[in-house]
């Protein structure tokens, strides 16, 4: 559980059902057996994560999830995100490093 790496690539590029964002996910986050496959089982693997090590993240291929109208999950997934870096008053907002690559190699970091 919760395999440190240097940088983890969430990379939905190849997505064809909902269902493969939560597997690609709990794979690439390493998240326990138990994951719940949803937002708050999420949300409590993640501030799990960020109180350990440093976390940086990647992401790929949200332009993909947008074709597919999965606007709203894009959405509470970023929020989250956000959440985790201000999480206890911004404790772990300098450990925690969310970027997003999109299709044309433009990086965005999620403040």
């Amino acid at each position: 559980m919760y395999d440190y790496k240097e940088v983890y690539t969430l990379d939905f590029r190849n997505v064809k059902y909902y269902r493969e964002v939560h597997d690609i996910i709990k794979n690439e986050l390493d998240f326990p057996d138990y994951y719940g496959c949803n937002w708050d089982a999420f949300w409590d693997c993640m501030k799990d994560m960020i109180v350990s090590d440093p976390v940086h993240i990647q992401i790929v291929g949200l332009e993909v999830l947008q074709k597919k109208d999965y606007d709203d999950e894009i959405g509470i997934f970023l929020d989250t995100l956000k959440d985790c870096k201000h999480y206890r008053n911004d404790k772990y907002a300098d450990s925690i490093l969310i970027e997003v690559i999109d299709e044309n190699g433009n990086v965005t970091v999620v403040e």
